[in-house]
């Protein structure tokens, strides 16, 4: 029986290696793609809440990358020969962000468990943020001076210093985990702000970071889970922020740093046209229900005008005349109708059940009333009604 041999990890002995040279141990096809191993890696595999490098092997993709009992496999969309000397090149770029967010995250949840004593329960460095969930309550004031405080270990362009200390060691020294770990202890220690067992690799110096942002806190699970974005990512974000920021102050024609007001300001008068546009609407209802003969049974009313909760008041005004029934219709027979159809001694919902069969509908509502949408054209709805109406 051949034995496995483990992979020689060189993302531990350098973590801003680049490329390398490996062998080839092992080659297996996997569906429409290929499992390598090889005799050493400095491609990081997935794990610690941290997704896998990509990069290359001579001219194959490497798609993704997993570790199993201490081998390491690279996921590739190519064969590569058994035994060949290849050449590894990881996604530079894509490495970097990821320490830049994984240091940074070691950084917020050392302040954060130093100064509420909270652990740090959940860790996802995804392909657009990455999240950290902490078992106990932060406010939005607490979480921008934990950023702050963050953003110093940044400035100090301290050393990140990694670890390995025997059991013996390890027993007296005081350090986060998120599992208890079996074996070799990795400890990665940021002086002055955190302690922690991780097996990812990471900056070299905490100034790489370029800046710590958090964007975002919410309760989760009892606690909050914080989002942040670190330099690449943070500077993406800003850019875009800015963008944004740029275009809503050109259409408000408002300088940038004003722009929250102009758009308070514009909401108000919004909010006020649209009380004004609503009692218009009661008016205009009122209106209408007055033109209604006052012998009519049965009234249908089909309308482009009145539409929203003036449907509604329509129709009562309608109905205090002591009508059998009143049927109000918003809308065009080519786009569909609102409909709101009530009566004040009829029960409605055994109507509207044949009225939404026959007219692609959906609603329901209370026996004296009922509304929803459908489709069809106005003669035949009208049609409808009143023929069901008289059978009431």
């Amino acid at each position: 029986m051949t034995e496995k041999k483990m992979t020689d990890k060189l993302f531990y002995q350098d973590s801003h290696l680049r490329e390398f040279t490996a062998k080839v141990l092992s080659c297996r096809q996997k569906g429409e793609q290929y499992e390598v191993a090889l005799d050493q890696t400095a491609f990081f595999p997935e794990g610690g809440g941290q997704y896998a490098d990509h990069g290359t092997l001579d001219q194959v993709r490497v798609l993704d990358v997993q570790e199993k009992d201490g081998e390491i496999f690279h996921l590739t969309d190519g064969p590569l020969e058994l035994g060949e000397t290849v050449t590894g090149r990881i996604d530079w770029e894509e490495r970097f962000m990821k320490m830049q967010q994984h240091t940074g995250e070691h950084i917020v949840s050392g302040l954060v468990h130093g100064r509420f004593g909270y652990n740090n329960v959940g860790f996802h460095l995804g392909s657009e943020d990455c999240t950290m969930d902490f078992d106990g309550e932060i406010s939005k004031e607490e979480l921008r001076e934990i950023e702050r405080e963050a953003n110093r270990a940044v400035w100090k362009n301290l050393e990140v210093q990694v670890l390995y200390p025997s059991p013996e060691e390890a027993e007296r020294m005081e350090y986060r985990s998120k599992i208890e770990i079996e074996g070799q202890i990795r400890i990665v220690e940021i002086p002055g702000y955190d302690v922690c067992a991780c097996c990812a690799p990471h900056v070299k110096m905490t100034g790489e970071i370029g800046v710590i942002k958090l964007t975002d806190v919410q309760r989760y699970k009892g606690g909050v889970r914080v989002t942040m974005l670190c330099g690449v990512r943070a500077l993406d974000d800003y850019e875009m922020k800015q963008e944004q920021t740029d275009g809503i102050s050109a259409l408000l024609c408002a300088k940038t740093g004003e722009t929250a007001a102009a758009v308070k300001h514009l909401k108000d008068e919004c909010s006020d046209l649209k009380y004004q546009i609503a009692e218009k609407d009661k008016m205009l209802a009122s209106y209408r229900a007055d033109m209604v003969p006052d012998e009519e049974e049965t009234v249908c009313i089909f309308t482009e005008d009145i539409g929203g909760d003036a449907m509604r008041l329509l129709m009562n005004r309608v109905l205090e005349k002591e009508r059998k029934l009143c049927a109000v219709f918003y809308g065009n027979d080519a786009e569909g109708y609102r409909y709101v159809i009530g009566s004040g001694t009829k029960d409605m919902r055994s109507l509207v059940k044949e009225f939404n069969a026959a007219f692609s509908g959906r609603g329901g509502g209370k026996p004296e009333m009922v509304q929803g949408t459908a489709k069809g054209s106005e003669t035949e709805m009208r049609e409808w009604i009143l023929e069901k109406a008289g059978n009431l």
